[in-house]
Parts: C-alpha cells; sequence; structure tokens
C-alpha cells in the first residue's frame, strides 16, 4: 500500500514512537497511554486500538529468546537455582517493558496506514437468505 511522500514507514515510526503520518509528533502520553492527537500535524488516534496484540507479540518474542537462552545456559554452565533467577526474571521483565512501547507504536502506525478499523455487519438478521433477485442457476 502507498504511503504519503513525507510520511516515515510504519516501522521506523513505531520504533521511534512518533506520529505514523508526520514521524515527528509524540504517539504516547505516559508509558503506553496513546496521546489524543499529534502535537506537530494535528492527527488525531482515535482509530488506535492496537488492544492486546503488543502484549502478546512481545511476551512470546521475549519469552521464548530468554528462555532459549537460559536453557543453553543452564545446561552448559549449570549454575545454582538462585543465581538463574536472579538473571532470567530481570531479563524476561526488562525485556519486556523495553520492548513494550515499540511494539505498540508499530501496531499503530500499521493500522494507520492500512486504514484498519473496527468490522461491520453487511446485513444483520438475514444470514442464510439470498439477496432479493437472486438467482443461482440464472433461469
Amino acid at each position: 500500500m502507498a504511503r504519503d511522500i513525507g510520511s516515515p514507514s510504519s516501522l521506523s515510526a513505531g520504533l521511534r514512537c512518533r506520529c505514523p503520518r508526520c514521524g515527528e509528533g509524540h504517539l504516547f502520553q505516559g508509558f503506553l497511554k496513546i496521546a489524543d492527537a499529534c502535537e506537530a500535524c494535528g492527527l488525531k488516534f482515535d482509530f488506535a486500538d492496537p488492544a492486546d496484540g503488543p502484549a502478546f507479540f512481545v511476551m512470546s518474542g521475549v519469552g521464548i529468546l530468554v528462555v532459549a537462552i537460559w536453557a543453553i545456559w543452564a545446561v552448559a554452565a549449570q549454575p545454582p537455582i538462585w543465581a538463574q533467577f536472579l538473571v532470567v526474571v530481570p531479563a524476561l521483565v526488562g525485556g519486556c517493558l523495553a520492548t513494550l512501547r515499540p511494539v505498540k507504536a508499530w501496531l499503530v502506525a500499521e493500522q494507520y496506514v492500512h486504514k484498519a478499523e473496527e468490522g461491520r455487519w453487511a446485513s444483520t438478521g438475514a444470514h442464510g437468505k439470498a439477496p432479493e433477485g437472486y438467482n443461482p442457476r440464472g433461469w
């Protein structure tokens, strides 16, 4: 999908936690709360609803990476359990907190680029009924 000439890529805007349209204004007000609008170009962020997607992707990615490194380390070095907890728990928490903002910003930028919106019903109460004038045999 084509983007505006002056707008940043969704990945660039996400990694920098900036507005997906201009790339200048801040996307967040606070740690994870999305601002109402961009202070640079005025884009309203009411379209943004990444829901639980960022948390799922971050927990899965960081969890797989940290547990894989921990497993190799635990087998190779056989450290005491207290040392494993001392290293692995902060790595999991720190990794999740460090990547949650950019992933959320990237998903918001993707929603902007692809004009994502809530699904709508084409019709209600007509499930299984053919439209008026429809003839499947063509007679």
